[in-house]
């Protein structure tokens, strides 16, 4: 998110990549990704053109193409499964817990193959995964996991980055996320010194030096502008992750006795950063016109899931065949969100939908 206050400091940053022409890779870049991998409690952190090369890469690096299976949610924003498909595997679909949204690991077995290589749970909206019991699943297979944490920059799981748990983990940072770019951005983290090797020769043409190429590779830079931004950024995020949960916190609050309502939980072993605050309701569309009524932004993240998806039709799915994540499909609605959310705003959205929901009620 851009903040009209920081324009100075941005400003600044950029000019110190313009006066060192360090625009793709370079000194801005490592010193992102020192900063990101110490952040996130990894090793290692490869910046990346975007959340969805860093999924890609990940894949690639792990050894994972054509003919392999990888395990994912169709509850997620589409990359999750290009990338999948990108790398020549094929994405096999369990279905969401109720609660957080976020991958059922008692799914799991139901969709292992002998050709399952890999697991992606997605941090959905910012609530961790269920990691321990992915993580089991995985090593009692000895197949690969990797986080997708798109949505998830600062989230924990009993004490532990998200992203940093997995083989890797995969971040975007997209202008709107927690963390966010003046642009395009994504990174990978790894505890592995041959993942990250990898990757970095995959993002760079596979060049091991001037006009030699080790591997076939791609175009997959982070630029130095926007690394130079997100070192700034990285600074203040746990400030407003925090400022999100005391807002979330708040909404909870006001919502709570509001009846046939849905709002989002945080278990006990996760701190959630809530990237989206996402209600669930029967009457979505009549919930959307009363808050398109009274000005109140909103937005529904997702009401196609990705298996009754077009461009995945040709993977067999049906409707009915993840009951979970078609309901949430049909019935979440994001609310806004943000760390500068203040107490007025939050309670006149608050307001909207308690008056819309005692009408009906009453009716």
């Amino acid at each position: 998110m851009f903040h009209p206050s920081h324009r100075e400091e941005y400003l600044q940053a950029i000019g110190r990549v313009i006066d060192a022409s360090a625009y793709s890779g370079g000194p801005f870049v490592e010193a992102f990704e020192e900063e990101f991998a110490a952040y996130c409690g990894s090793r290692y952190a490869i910046g990346v053109g975007s959340g969805t090369e860093a999924l890609w890469l990940a894949l690639l690096a792990l050894g994972i193409g054509t003919g392999d299976e990888v395990i994912t949610v169709p509850m997620s924003f589409v990359a999750t499964v290009e990338a999948i498909c990108l790398s020549g595997a094929k994405p096999v679909f369990v279905d969401i817990d109720e609660r957080t949204y976020t991958l059922n690991p008692e799914m799991l077995e139901k969709a292992l193959t002998c050709r399952t290589r890999a697991i992606i749970p997605v941090h959905l909206f910012g609530h961790p995964a269920d990691m321990d019991p992915i993580m089991d699943f995985a090593r009692k297979y000895g197949i690969h996991v990797i986080e997708d944490a798109a949505q998830a920059h600062g989230a924990e799981y009993k004490g532990k980055k998200v992203g940093s748990i997995g083989d890797a983990g995969c971040f975007s940072f997209y202008p709107g996320k927690n963390l966010g770019a003046l642009g395009e951005g994504g990174a990978v983290i790894t505890n592995e010194s041959e993942v990250a090797n990898k990757i970095k020769l995959l993002r760079n043409h596979g060049r091991v030096s001037k006009n030699h190429h080790s591997i076939v590779g791609w175009n997959s830079r982070m630029d130095g502008i926007q690394a130079a931004v997100l070192s700034l950024k990285l600074q203040r995020l746990d400030l407003e992750n925090e400022s999100r949960r005391i807002s979330a916190r708040r909404y909870g609050h006001l919502l709570a006795k509001v009846g046939g309502l849905v709002t989002p939980i945080e278990v006990e072993v996760s701190r959630h950063v809530f990237h989206i605050y996402a209600l669930r309701v029967h009457c979505r569309g009549e919930l959307i016109c009363a808050l398109d009524a009274n000005a109140i932004r909103n937005n529904i993240h997702y009401p196609v899931p990705i298996h009754l998806q077009n461009a995945y039709r040709s993977l067999g799915y049906v409707r009915g065949d993840f009951p979970v994540a078609e309901l949430c499909a049909d019935e979440l609605v994001s609310i806004p969100m943000s760390p500068d959310l203040g107490d007025f705003q939050i309670k006149r959205v608050c307001d909207v939908v308690n008056a819309f929901t005692g009408q009906r009620i009453n009716d």
